[in-house]
């Protein structure tokens, strides 16, 4: 019995071990171990997001483009704008040894400063598959001073429908409809350069070529009329134009996109103690405070037209405080590299100027 015992637990235990090998042998031929599963590749990792892919990544704006530049000599880096909306601020790169002249849509634009395709704040941003890469290049010291650009910043103030003009004090601040409209065909058709008000600062400073057919258009205090019958004719052409808004009387938003809104102080539009305006009457301190709060409105603290043009160096403290770095006086003149920032010069425009008054005012 126990011989027995003995010879059945053999057989079992043998049975079990050859259960527990791995087997490929077919039904006649000896066992074979299984073959091992090849291991898959690993799946590469995606490349890198650009700097570019990675601004879009992180917006949910549907219209979102991101600019990239090419320019020799400078690193810029993209920035996100949004199509439909101006462009806005774009980089102003500097070199001590050269002039930055623009940024264009080709290389060739940028090489031959082709002004009709330069790119600026001035237009709608528009680009395919949501990127864009703009072509900026360079201009001797030598060669803009020899093009000795003056460039006029136009003052409007209120309009009419009447050709005979308004009869009353401020009859010569309306501009007739019509002339407006023909002043603004003549610029939009004679291939001028309109210029952001970083690019100005930038002129003044000397590191930014500008066109000699270039102008800036303004209206000062966003008068009723100004929102009815002049801000459609510079949205119909794609003129960007500045508004001067008095933010005490008008915080609503810009009309349309072609219509900056800058300050002409918040509460600073009145007499002062003197019979001047209040700008020339308060502290740097007071002037401070009322433009930040202009500024807070407009959402921009960039520029502002002095009320009644009056100011002094008080005035320029005061806006020096509150991080305003230009003013547009009222004043007769051009601006030129080297102008004060503080203290720029206009063209004003009065009833019954015509298109051919305008010409030889801008060229």
């Amino acid at each position: 019995m126990l011989l027995v015992a003995a010879s059945v637990i053999a057989v079992v235990t043998v049975v079990a071990i050859a259960l527990t090998l791995p087997r490929t042998a077919d039904a006649n031929g000896p066992a074979k171990p299984a073959a091992e599963t090849p291991t898959a590749a690993p799946t590469p990792a995606p490349p890198p997001l650009t700097p570019a892919e990675q601004l879009l990544a992180g917006t949910d704006d549907a219209n979102a483009c991101a600019l990239t530049f090419s320019i020799d000599g400078v690193e810029v880096d993209p920035v996100l704008v949004s199509q439909g909306a101006l462009y806005g601020a774009l980089p102003i790169p500097r070199r001590d040894d050269a002039v930055f002249a623009g940024w264009y849509p080709t290389a060739t634009d940028a090489a031959a400063y082709t002004t009709a395709a330069r790119v600026n704040g001035a237009l709608l941003a528009t680009c395919a598959d949501r990127q864009q890469t703009l072509y900026g290049s360079w201009m001797t010291h030598e060669r803009v001073a020899a093009e000795d650009a003056a460039i006029p910043i136009l003052m409007y103030h209120q309009f009419t429908t009447n050709p005979e003009g308004e009869d009353d004090w401020l009859r010569l601040n309306y501009a007739y409809i019509g002339d407006f409209e023909a002043h603004m065909d003549y610029l939009a058709k004679g291939g001028f350069y309109l210029p952001t008000w970083d690019e100005l600062s930038a002129f003044i400073d000397g590191a930014l070529f500008l066109p000699e057919r270039s102008v800036i258009i303004t209206d000062d205090d966003a008068h009723h009329t100004w929102l009815e019958l002049a801000a459609p004719v510079v949205e119909a052409r794609g003129l960007l134009a500045t508004s001067f808004v008095i933010t005490k009387f008008r915080s609503e938003p810009a009309p349309n996109p072609y219509v900056l809104q800058r300050s002409h102080t918040h509460d600073m539009h009145e007499a002062g103690a003197d019979g001047q305006g209040r700008i020339v009457n308060w502290s740097p301190e007071q002037i401070a405070a009322d433009m930040a709060a202009s500024a807070q409105i407009l959402g921009a603290a960039e520029v502002v037209a002095y009320p009644f043009g009056h100011y002094n160096d008080t005035a320029k403290e005061g806006l020096r405080l509150a991080g305003f770095e230009m003013a547009r006086t009222i004043e007769h003149g051009y601006v030129r590299a080297g102008t004060d920032k503080l203290a720029l010069p206009c063209i004003r425009i009065n009833y019954g100027m015509t298109v051919d008054d305008l010409r030889r005012l801008v060229g």
